[in-house]
């Protein structure tokens, strides 16, 4: 009859074989912690329907004016002028309305198109003087453009500038374009709840998803008076500046 050993786990190695799993017992659970956050904030920052100032497209070598248009310039001296990202997840697929046609001369501050949305409108003003030398007649055809590649197939205008040094010289450009751009997410976040606030005689309006973040085309959604507002807050008229860069 086989007889029976009895070895204390004390006396063996069997009391480091404890400690190291307890440890990988604790380890683990904090481990799926810390990475189920991290997993979730990505997902957030490129989540369809959510507007973060990280999920901002924001090329450099573009120049971006406070009426939230941009302008690039070719090597052939040639203009290329949309609408910066900011404005086209507010608003989301719209349609352009040209004011201006091909060969027509256009003055910095002039309306160059109409933004439509069921009946809502935006006017762009156009961030350079010069000549209208082509018109993308894509964005008729399929709207869809301006939102997927709005620096680049989703381009409004071509324009010939005559003054770009001096008209560039209130733009956002490189680093400071990208700050710019995250300070009007904000400010737009603020507007949005102070104007849904008056809308509602003072009562509050849930305009914000669960921890504060801007729904996709929030701007779509709300009434013409709420773009009116926006028109003259986020889209007014620049300040003319001359080539000395005084600005009135």
């Amino acid at each position: 009859m086989d007889t029976f050993t009895y070895h204390n786990i004390f006396d063996t190695k069997g009391i480091e074989y404890l400690i190291i799993i307890g440890f990988f017992a604790i380890l683990i659970p904090f481990w799926l912690i810390l990475n189920r956050k991290t997993s979730v904030t990505d997902k957030l920052r490129g989540l369809p329907g959510i507007i973060t100032a990280a999920a901002l497209r924001v090329p450099q070598g573009l120049f971006y004016s406070r009426n939230h248009t941009w302008a690039h310039l070719s090597r052939k001296g040639i203009a290329e002028v949309g609408l910066d990202d900011l404005l086209v997840h507010l608003t989301g697929e719209v349609k352009i309305v040209n004011s201006k046609q091909e060969n027509e001369k256009i003055s910095k501050g002039e309306v160059i198109a109409e933004i439509q949305k069921d009946g809502k409108i935006l006017n762009v003003f156009s961030p350079l003087s010069g000549e209208i030398i082509a018109i993308n007649k894509k964005l008729a055809e399929d709207p869809g453009i301006i939102v997927g590649d709005p620096y680049g197939e989703g381009w409004i205008f071509r324009i010939k500038p005559s003054d770009w040094v001096a008209e560039t010289g209130s733009c956002f450009f490189a680093g400071s374009a990208v700050t710019w751009m995250g300070n009007e997410l904000t400010r737009f976040r603020d507007f949005l709840m102070e104007t849904t606030s008056k809308m509602a005689n003072g009562s509050s309006v849930p305009v914000l998803q669960d921890g504060g973040e801007l729904k996709d085309h929030m701007l779509a959604e709300l009434p013409g008076e709420v773009w009116k507002e926006f028109q003259e807050d986020f889209m007014g008229l620049e300040p003319k500046c001359s080539r000395g860069g005084v600005c009135d």
